[in-house]
């Protein structure tokens, strides 16, 4: 099923029957304890390793999507489809930005994909967050799909024109109230401690009494969060998009996200060529930000074309084949900084 707007009372139509939502909700949650049980002891991560869990996260969605084709038809399906490769495009956007936030701040090899994990967790419960929001939006103001459409045409302004500055991949930590305000509450340690987050250790004011203090992981984790909600304002309403079911815009954000610690160890030598990335990015925004205000157009004017999910599709994988066949000629001959995950830590 569909979308259906009406101008005066908004409808939204969703294939998310109690029995889908339990399962795909009870799925995700298995998955990311699955997931916080690997690296529950630190490793260093093996392309091998990678390889594997990225195929395994590639499989999953495939299958769920041909799931729907098969219980739900095709028009499901190919919504699914259309945005789970769209979330799965900004997603490698957020990698360029967890590859600058992991080595700003010096994070160990063996801590990188724990740090990534909670990364992910945060972002599936802002996205869902993000997504009821949206939802609520759409089915009491007509004017939603108005307002998301500027935000994704915005957005595509400002990634095209950082991407013209040169700073689309610019991290500023010193910058970050989040990292700024820990700073200031809590004393912080000036070495990791495993995968602790918070330790107790003598205080140098008054050594025979213990304080509470951060690690620098905490300090990560924050960031890499924070940075999650600046994607999730710019993530959903372009997936709202692709499709108006709430329960089809969870599956394809929590189905991108969960394959994302392993697809960083996979990427993490190619994301330095990629240098095209931010114009296919803020083409597919912009376009879907298009398609949003025509569909709220269409609901006053119905003269007004509807942009199908087909050409959606089409346009999103023209897009990003396009700025990787231009990135990888850009980058033919140079030589790659070194592809390790991170430095030594301070």
């Amino acid at each position: 099923m569909s979308l259906t707007v009406f101008a005066s009372a908004p409808v939204i139509h969703t294939i998310g029957t109690p029995w889908l939502w339990g399962g795909t909700i009870i799925a995700v949650l298995a998955l990311l304890v699955l997931d916080f049980s690997l690296t529950r002891r630190p490793h260093e991560v093996s392309m091998r390793e990678a390889i594997g869990w990225t195929v395994f996260y590639i499989a999953l969605p495939v299958l769920f999507g041909l799931f729907l084709w098969g219980n739900n038809g095709g028009k499901p399906a190919m919504e699914f489809f259309t945005g789970y490769l769209l979330e799965k495009s900004l997603s490698v956007d957020n990698l360029f930005i967890f590859m600058l936030l992991l080595s700003a701040f010096a994070v160990p090899a063996a801590l990188a994909q724990r740090v990534l994990l909670y990364g992910i967790a945060g972002a599936l419960v802002l996205r869902g967050i993000f997504i009821a929001l949206g939802a609520a939006a759409l089915a009491t103001l007509d004017w939603a799909f108005l307002l998301f459409g500027v935000i994704l045409l915005i957005t595509a302004v400002k990634l095209l024109a950082d991407a013209a500055g040169g700073h689309e991949q610019d991290v500023d930590i010193s910058s970050m109230r989040s990292v700024r305000l820990l700073r200031r509450i809590w004393p912080v340690t000036d070495d990791y401690r495993g995968t602790k987050m918070i330790v107790r250790e003598a205080d140098p004011k008054q050594p025979s009494k213990l304080r509470r203090a951060l690690t620098p992981l905490a300090l990560v984790v924050t960031a890499v969060m924070a940075t999650d909600l600046v994607f999730a304002v710019d993530s959903v309403p372009a997936v709202y998009g692709v499709t108006g079911d709430p329960f089809l815009v969870f599956a394809t954000n929590a189905f991108a996200l969960l394959g994302l610690r392993a697809l960083y160890f996979v990427l993490h030598a190619a994301l330095s060529r990629l240098v095209h990335l931010a114009y296919g990015l803020a083409a597919i925004l912009a376009f879907i930000g298009v398609k949003l205000v025509m569909h709220w157009a269409h609901g006053v004017w119905s003269g007004v074309p509807t942009i199908p999910t087909a050409t959606s599709l089409v346009v999103i994988v023209v897009a990003l084949a396009t700025v990787t066949f231009t990135s990888l000629r850009a980058t033919r001959g140079q030589q790659q900084p070194d592809a390790e995950i991170s430095t030594p830590s301070a």
